[in-house]
């Protein structure tokens, strides 16, 4: 692995999850890269190549997002989805065609756990006690995030105010997207079931506990 890949897998959680997918075509080769197993580095090289933009790549995030966590198995992995993803994803695409990426998150889809703040979207960490509320400002890392040309396309369930329990009185109890009887862990665990089944190329948990690393191991996932 290059200190490229690594630098960007820093503080993110990586999607190891083997089930259903949508197939993207890498530019770099004949094969095909499914959303659950492709890097950066892969989606990248398909953006580089025409082959996917990323409008596209935000379509079928939320197309499996649809699938899996509202219809289907109703994974309750997601709380609130970016109503401006896509048009974010127009502009980011157009920036790109213009003057090149900006770094290698140019255009990648990001999902955070709502304990994170955002300013466009609520930020309640699982509990209706915070039901409503809309930050001022977007935390440190969305700021980072949003300045390298990542699009923030999702807050997660978690642990009701990082608690241990896997489930909110927001969003109800998140399901392992291995096997839905059983718990992805937390406090993290919609960020863990989300990247596992693919909604997102990145998660952004928080642990003082283990809160990123029990989603990791329940979700047979990677967490740093």
């Amino acid at each position: 692995m290059s200190t490229a890949r690594c630098a960007w897998y820093t503080t993110v959680l990586l999607g190891l999850f083997t089930g259903v997918w949508a197939p993207v075509k890498s530019a770099l080769s004949a094969q095909v890269v499914s959303l659950s197993n492709a890097t950066i580095e892969d989606i990248n090289a398909a953006f580089d190549s025409g082959t996917l933009t990323s409008e596209r790549l935000v379509e079928l995030y939320l197309a499996r997002i649809q699938a899996y966590d509202q219809d289907g198995p109703r994974l309750n992995a997601v709380l609130w989805l970016n109503d401006q993803a896509l048009e974010t994803a127009r502009i980011l695409d157009e920036e790109r065609r213009v003057n090149g990426p900006r770094s290698p998150l140019h255009g990648i889809p990001v999902a955070l756990k709502d304990n994170i703040d955002t300013a466009d979207m609520p930020t309640t960490a699982g509990s209706l006690l915070l039901a409503g509320s809309l930050p001022p400002d977007d935390a440190f890392i969305v700021k980072k995030l949003r300045s390298a040309g990542a699009i923030i396309l999702a807050k997660l369930n978690m642990s009701e105010l990082a608690s241990g329990v896997t489930m909110s009185s927001v969003g109800g109890f998140i399901r392992n997207p291995h096997d839905t009887e059983r718990s992805p862990a937390g406090s993290s665990g919609g960020t863990g079931a989300a990247i596992a089944a693919a909604f997102a190329q990145l998660g952004i948990g928080t642990d003082t506990g283990g809160s990123v690393r029990g989603p990791t191991t329940a979700n047979g996932i990677a967490g740093l």
